[in-house]
C-alpha cells in the first residue's frame, strides 16, 4: 500500500447489503435456508445498492460516490493524441477507468462514458509532416490501432468517441461564450484566456500561477496579455489544417477541446472526470478555468485520476523516449497478462514497467485458467442435467441442497470480501492476490476428492458444488475484465504459446525435456532430473508432475517466472 493509501482513513460504516448478488432463475445460494427465505434475502439484496468510496483529487480524500441523477453515471475519459503508437502508460489509464466503468455497471449504474480522440495536435502535424501524410489519415490510423489494442485488453467500448475534428462548432460556440464573458481576448486571429480572471485558479492542483510561471520555460509572446495565459484558439499557419471561425481561419488550442465535447454530451455538471496523473496540471485546471468562465455553477463531482507507469526508474513517456508500446508487449505476451498487470497495484499508484512483473501476470492469469479448465473438464457430464434440473424450481431448491456448506461459505465470502475491496476506491491489488483465490484453491481441493469418488450422492454434491463456485468466479472475473471470450483451454493455448516464444523453443523440445526427465526419474538418477527442471524454470518454463502412484503419471508444463529472474 502506498502512502497516499495509508493516509487515506477507513470508510465510515456502510449502510445497506453486504453482498450484491445476481440471481438467475432457480439459482439459490445459501441452501441451508428456506427457499422462500432464500429468495426473499435475494431479493432485498436487489432492492439495495452498495455504498462505493472512491479517491477525489479535488479535495484529496475518499468520499462516498453521489451521483446527480439517481442512477445515473455521466463520467468524461481524457483519451489519446493518436500521433504513434499507443504505449502501456496510456494501457495503465484505460485499464483503470474500464475498470471503474465496469463496477458502477455491476452496482447497477447506467453508465454515460465518454472518451475522446485529440486528433488535431502539434504532434500529430509534425508526424504527418514527416510522413507527408495528410494529419487525418495518420490520426486515424493510429486511433483504429489503439481502438484494436483496447478490444485484446477488454476495456469495453466507451458510450461515445468523440474527435476534435468532429466537433469545431461545439468548441467555437465555447470560445464565443468565454469571450461574451470577459474571460478571453482576441489577439492576432488567435483567441488566448484571461488567467487573471479566474482566481480559483489552482484549485485542482494547488498550484498557483505565478509559482508556476516561475519553475517553466515559456517563450515570450507579445500576443499575450500575460505569459500564463493560454490558447483557446490558434490562428492558422501555413502548411498546418484550420477551419474559419469569427476570428479567422485557425485550429482549437489543447484544453478547450474537453470542455466543449464533455459539456456537449454530458452537459456543464457530471459525475466523473478522469484521466492520468500527468493531465492533473496543466490539463484538467485548466478545463476547470474554461467551464467556469462559461458558467459559474459548472462541476464535476469526482475528478480521479491514474497513476504513471514508470520503466527504468522514470516516467513512461514518448517525447522522453522511455517507452513500451501496448504492440511491442503484445508480442510477447497475452493481453489478459497486461491487463492483470495493470490492476496488480492499486490504479491511483504509480506501477513499474518490467518483463518479470508480466510474467508474474502470466502465471497468474494460467492458474486461474488451468483451475477453471480443470473444473470445467471434470464436471462436463453433470453439468447439461443441473441446467435442466435448474428449469424446474422445485428441482432447482433440492439441487441446490446439495452443494457442500463450505462452497455455499466459499461463495458468499468471495461476494462480500470482493464488493468491500472494490467498494473502497477499486481495490483490485488485494482481489487479485487474495480475493480471487480462495475459490479457486477450494476448486483444486474439492477436484481432488471428487476424482477419488465414483458416483453416489457425494459425488453429485461435490460436482454440484463445483459448477456453482466456477460460475461465480466466472462473474467476478467478467466484472474486472479479465474473463475472455475464448474458451480456457484456447487461453491456456494463447498463454503457452507466448511462453515458447519468449523462451524461444518449441514445444517439441520441452516435450522431449520431459520425456528425458521421466526417463531420469526411473533410473533414480535425480541429479540429472533437478538439472532438467531448472534448465527449463530458467527459460519460464515449470514442470509439474501429476499426483497417484502410476509409473506412467503425466507431466505438465505451464509458464512462470525464468528462474534467473526470480533470484535477480
Amino acid at each position: 500500500m502506498t502512502n497516499n493509501q495509508e493516509e487515506d482513513t477507513k470508510p465510515t460504516q456502510q449502510s445497506g447489503a453486504h453482498i450484491n448478488v445476481k440471481v438467475e432463475e432457480g439459482q439459490v445460494l445459501h441452501p441451508s435456508k428456506p427457499l422462500m427465505e432464500e429468495l426473499e434475502f435475494m431479493k432485498q439484496q436487489l432492492h439495495s445498492r452498495k455504498d462505493f468510496y472512491v479517491y477525489n483529487t479535488m479535495s484529496g480524500h475518499k468520499e462516498l460516490f453521489k451521483t446527480m441523477a439517481p442512477g445515473k453515471v455521466g463520467m468524461y475519459i481524457c483519451g489519446i493524441t493518436p500521433y504513434d503508437h499507443s504505449h502501456v502508460g496510456h494501457a495503465r489509464s484505460m485499464v483503470a477507468f474500464d475498470v471503474l466503468c465496469r463496477y458502477l455497471q455491476h452496482l447497477r449504474y447506467n453508465v454515460t462514458y465518454v472518451r475522446n480522440f485529440t486528433d488535431v495536435d502539434d504532434k500529430i502535424i509534425g508526424k504527418a509532416n514527416e510522413l507527408q501524410e495528410d494529419i487525418l489519415t495518420v490520426s486515424n490510423r493510429f486511433s483504429q490501432l489503439f481502438l484494436d489494442e483496447m478490444t485484446y485488453l477488454q476495456c469495453l467500448p466507451p458510450t461515445q468517441e468523440p474527435r476534435v475534428s468532429s466537433h469545431i462548432p461545439q468548441i467555437i460556440d465555447m470560445i464565443n461564450e468565454i469571450i461574451n464573458n470577459d474571460c478571453a481576448y482576441v489577439a492576432d486571429g488567435s483567441v488566448y484566456f484571461s488567467l487573471a480572471k479566474c482566481k480559483s485558479y489552482g484549485c485542482l492542483s494547488r498550484q498557483i500561477t505565478e509559482e508556476v510561471m516561475a519553475g517553466k520555460r515559456v517563450d515570450f509572446d507579445p500576443r499575450k496579455r500575460d505569459q500564463s495565459d493560454f490558447a483557446l484558439w490558434k490562428a492558422a499557419k501555413l502548411g498546418e489544417p484550420s477551419w474559419e471561425s469569427p476570428w479567422g481561419h485557425g485550429r482549437p488550442g489543447w484544453h478547450i477541446e474537453c470542455s466543449a465535447m464533455s459539456s456537449h454530451y454530458l452537459s456543464l455538471e457530471f459525475d466523473i472526470h478522469g484521466g492520468g496523473i500527468d493531465l492533473k496540471f496543466p490539463h484538467h485546471e485548466n478545463e476547470i478555468a474554461q467551464s467556469w468562465a462559461v458558467c459559474p455553477e459548472s462541476k464535476v463531482s469526482y475528478w480521479v485520476h491514474a497513476g504513471s507507469v514508470t520503466k527504468d526508474g522514470k516516467k513512461m513517456s514518448k517525447s522522453d523516449g522511455n517507452y513500451v508500446t501496448i504492440g511491442e508487449v503484445f508480442e510477447s505476451y497475452h493481453p489478459l497478462a497486461l491487463r492483470h498487470f495493470l490492476m496488480s497495484t492499486h490504479y491511483r499508484s504509480p506501477i513499474n514497467y518490467t518483463a518479470s512483473q508480466l510474467d508474474n501476470a502470466t502465471q497468474a492469469i494460467f492458474y486461474i485458467y488451468q483451475t477453471l479448465e480443470d473444473c470445467e473438464v471434470a464436471v462436463t457430464q453433470y453439468r447439461q442435467a443441473i441446467l435442466e434440473d435448474q428449469k424446474d424450481v422445485s428441482k432447482a431448491a433440492a439441487g441446490s441442497r446439495l452443494i457442500t456448506a463450505e462452497s455455499q461459505q466459499c461463495i458468499k465470502r468471495l461476494w462480500t470480501d470482493f464488493e468491500t475491496k472494490m467498494s473502497d476506491d477499486l481495490q483490485t491489488t488485494v482481489v487479485l492476490t487474495g480475493v480471487i483465490l480462495e475459490p479457486l484453491k477450494l476448486i483444486n481441493k474439492t477436484l481432488k476428492n471428487f476424482k477419488k469418488l465414483k458416483g453416489g450422492k457425494q459425488h453429485q454434491s461435490l460436482a454440484q458444488s463445483l459448477i456453482e463456485i466456477e460460475k461465480e468466479v466466472k462473474k467476478v472475473l467478467n466484472i474486472l475484465g479479465l474473463l475472455s471470450p475464448s474458451s480456457y483451454s484456447e487461453v491456456l493455448k494463447e498463454l503457452k504459446h507466448k511462453a515458447l516464444e519468449r523462451a524461444k523453443v518449441k514445444e517439441e523440445y520441452v516435450i522431449k525435456m520431459i520425456q528425458e526427465r521421466a526417463q531420469s526419474r526411473k533410473e533414480r538418477d535425480f541429479t540429472r532430473a533437478d538439472e532438467i527442471r531448472r534448465t527449463l524454470e530458467a527459460k519460464g518454463i515449470a514442470l509439474a508432475d501429476s499426483i497417484g502412484s502410476s509409473p506412467d503419471n503425466t507431466t505438465y508444463w505451464s509458464p512462470c517466472v525464468p528462474l534467473q529472474t526470480k533470484h535477480s
